[in-house]
């Protein structure tokens, strides 16, 4: 007999933060139901398979790994997913010089690394990330990790925030890099997180220095044993024990209401499905403009948000070991300021452009053939509002991996047996995201917090949302916390079920 009490929950996509979410509602008693549009779960953190060779899609490490194990922690788990800590972070190839630097999250090891580039490292790195380490722990509960029921919610809860870390809300990462560091080289690395961001640290506020001292003093990054994936499969593996049901192959395109409320969704073929809460794991700023036909979110006002960059991505199998390449890497260019000034909103890709590199069989050798390599390049580029046509996408990779093969010393072109190549095009069509914007909404002070498009929808009292362009923002960890705020949400006006 079914449970009087019980509540059916519909989830639409199945990217990390849905999976976290249905993770969290099955805990307390919720029916939930997870439709994705795709063949496989995973939207962005997912896997391509070809010939033998296997490659993430999309994230390739993990940071503020702690809330994995919190999110295993509150269904009364222990974490299953075992991960490795990197140290060296990842290695920087700067253009016209042939050597690479790794960047060591062990101090003295840095300081030697740039000994003759910037004097007296490890104390100014130490100086810089202790005052970023100040500002995330006096705001990471208060602010990153709350629920905002409005701005003026929002203001009184930036009033607990120690007035010294004002400035920081003024002030862009460039230049808080400078006054730190006194090398070109040292101030590039030390803002390359702004790129994690979908941004450029000329227009990334200082706030985010914060996540140098998440990737080199409090956590680190990680690698997963087994690839990124696993931590997909892991989940997908623990909801079906859980009795979470899974729809796969279906595109939901339109809702129905009646009495103010949401009763069902529309999906491509005309099915409809009917639940108590629905939570969308699609774009929330984009949902609410193509799915619910909202006048603030319509394609014009979506088009003057500020959105991450696009990916440009491009996966080779390749014949041989390249012995220069580490499990992750930046190629960078010359000119820092010119290039992030101007390829992002650009119609033309430049001929040198930055990229970076992963190389996960260097951690995980079955992620390739024996005596094989399989190499997954990102490079940041302009999203559809700039460059709609990306019939050019074969010219560009060409490009980037000419210049890889010089700057490494070996034949990739030569030795690539598999090859598979995504403009903003293909990312856009795929997971639905706004004109190919790799990891929704951007981070200006005017898209964060009670700023940025809320978890609960304005219209729907039983409609939610979770993932990047909803609280608290873009990256893993940040979409697993999304999943706990919004569940929060639900149990605060549903209740917990059992």
């Amino acid at each position: 007999m079914k449970n009087q009490n019980s509540k059916t929950a519909i989830i639409i996509g199945s990217g990390l933060g849905g999976l976290s979410t249905a993770l969290r509602l099955s805990h307390i008693g919720y029916d939930v139901t997870v439709i994705e549009k795709h063949s496989k779960p995973g939207g962005r953190l997912n896997q391509l398979k070809i010939d033998g060779f296997t490659f993430d899609v999309g994230p390739s490490f993990m940071s503020m790994s702690y809330e994995l194990d919190e999110l295993f922690m509150s269904v009364g788990m222990k974490n299953p997913i075992e991960l490795e800590e990197l140290d060296p972070l990842y290695q920087v190839y700067f253009k016209n010089d042939s050597r690479a630097y790794k960047i060591w999250k062990t101090l003295p090891k840095l300081e030697e690394e740039f000994k003759d580039i910037e004097p007296n490292l490890a104390a100014k790195v130490d100086k810089y990330l202790s005052r970023a380490g100040e500002f995330f722990h006096d705001t990471e509960d208060k602010v990153v990790k709350s629920n905002y029921d409005n701005v003026v919610d929002y203001i009184i809860k930036l009033t607990r925030v120690p007035l010294k870390h004002l400035p920081y809300l003024f002030r862009k990462m460039w230049t808080e890099v400078e006054k730190n560091f006194d090398s070109e080289q040292l101030r590039v690395i030390f803002s390359l997180v702004a790129f994690f961001l979908g941004s450029t640290p000329f227009q990334t506020p200082a706030i985010y220095s914060l996540l140098n001292y998440t990737e080199m003093k409090h956590d680190g990054y990680w690698k997963v044993k087994g690839g990124m994936y696993r931590i997909v499969e892991e989940l997908m593996r623990i909801l079906k024990e859980r009795g979470v049901k899974f729809v796969f192959n279906t595109e939901i395109v339109s809702v129905s209401n009646s009495n103010g409320k949401l009763n069902s969704l529309i999906d491509k073929n005309g099915k409809v499905w009917e639940a108590d809460i629905f939570i969308s794991n699609s774009d929330a700023a984009s949902f609410r403009g193509m799915i619910l036909g909202r006048k603030k979110f319509s394609e014009e006002n979506l088009d003057k948000m500020d959105w991450t960059l696009a990916p440009f991505t491009i996966y080779l199998g390749v014949r041989g070991k390249i012995d220069s390449l580490m499990h992750h890497n930046y190629f960078l260019g010359s000119n820092f300021r010119g290039y992030a000034d101007k390829i992002f909103t650009s119609s033309i890709i430049p001929q040198k452009p930055y990229y970076y590199v992963n190389v996960s069989s260097k951690s995980n050798p079955e992620c390739a053939p024996e005596g094989c390599e399989n190499i997954f390049i990102l490079c940041p580029v302009p999203d559809r509002r700039y460059k709609p046509n990306w019939n050019d996408k074969e010219e560009i990779a060409s490009t980037i991996i000419k210049d890889l093969s010089q700057r490494t010393g070996f034949d990739i072109e030569g030795n690539t047996l598999v090859k598979e190549v995504y403009s903003p095009v293909e990312w856009e069509k795929m997971f639905n995201l706004y004109k190919g914007s790799g990891l929704g909404l951007a981070h200006g002070i005017n898209q964060v917090g009670a700023f940025r498009p809320k978890n609960k929808d304005e219209v729907f009292p039983n409609l939610y949302y979770v993932g990047a362009s909803t609280t608290p923002g873009t990256g893993l960890p940040m979409v697993i916390i999304s999943s706990k705020l919004v569940t929060e949400r639900i149990k605060e006006d549903y209740g917990i079920i059992q």
